[in-house]
């Protein structure tokens, strides 16, 4: 189930197991989220299992307790319960999505939650199991994409840049299947975007989310038929709170981490050109 979660205890490490949202006393308790007040309670942050929630584990074992932080890590596998928990104040703060995203979130669902601070970029790919290049894609052949939005958009404009296909001058971020101009023969199948790694062997190719390519033992460097450039691109990851909560100390302290040497490093080490920093060298 999607609003399924496993906790990652703030001192321990031991991954409890997975329990839906509302059975978490930890998320709906206010003694432990949802108040920016006391200093010395967990932040608890809503985090997608990776690589977020390995980064905020790296935080949490290395950086957080010398920086005097209690760190609580809540893993989603979906893209919509985080912002829902942030809002209702279940969590006190997310990391998993990217801005043009959570501006359509917040549009179409009222909700009032603000970036804080960006960490890292997941460049979107191209995959098959079933073709070696990007030459190998005829007519005739299927392509799976998200079916969120703003990762719709950003699928079609990979393909696009590749020769894939042909869109709309300027429909950008949010171009839909019906902004294509030329389908250059292709069929395409719209999925949630966690769902698509486990559907590669039935398509001819699919656009994946970085995360989820890495979940599913894909190495976007060396796996992906086409990948995304960093350079320019608007979609970095970032720690994002509910608006007015962006001073709580423990989010400040967070965030500081977060674009920390140490954790720049840890991305660069851990997922080799896969995901990158969205910050700079030093602090």
């Amino acid at each position: 189930m999607h609003n399924q979660i496993r906790t990652l205890a703030a001192f321990t490490g031991i991954t409890a197991l997975a329990v839906g949202l509302t059975a978490c006393g930890t998320a709906s308790d206010p003694a432990s989220s949802g108040s920016g007040d006391d200093a010395s309670k967990p932040l608890v942050v809503a985090a997608s299992p990776t690589p977020h929630a390995d980064i905020l584990t790296y935080v949490k074992d290395n950086l957080a307790e010398k920086a005097g932080l209690k760190l609580e890590v809540k893993e989603f596998t979906d893209y919509v319960l985080p912002n829902t928990a942030t809002q209702d104040g279940q969590v006190d703060a997310n990391y998993f999505q990217h801005k043009p995203y959570l501006d359509d979130f917040n549009k179409k669902n009222k909700t009032t939650i603000v970036p804080v601070v960006n960490v890292h970029l997941e460049p979107l790919g191209l995959y098959s199991q079933k073709l070696k290049t990007l030459k190998d894609i005829k007519p005739g052949q299927t392509v799976a994409v998200p079916n969120d939005t703003t990762n719709e958009g950003r699928a079609l404009k990979l393909l696009a840049d590749n020769g894939l296909i042909s869109l709309k001058a300027g429909v950008g971020a949010g171009a839909k299947l019906s902004d294509i101009t030329d389908k250059k023969g292709l069929e395409f199948k719209e999925l949630e975007a966690a769902t698509i790694p486990r559907a590669l062997s039935d398509v001819d190719a699919a656009v994946i989310n970085g995360n989820y390519a890495i979940e599913a033992k894909l190495t976007p460097a060396e796996d992906a038929l086409a990948l995304e450039k960093a350079e320019g691109n608007p979609y970095a990851n970032f720690l994002a709170v509910k608006d007015g909560n962006e001073d709580d100390p423990r989010v400040t302290k967070l965030a500081e981490l977060l674009n920390s040497p140490e954790v720049k490093k840890y991305i660069e080490d851990t997922y080799k050109g896969s995901v990158v920093p969205a910050f700079g060298a030093a602090k």
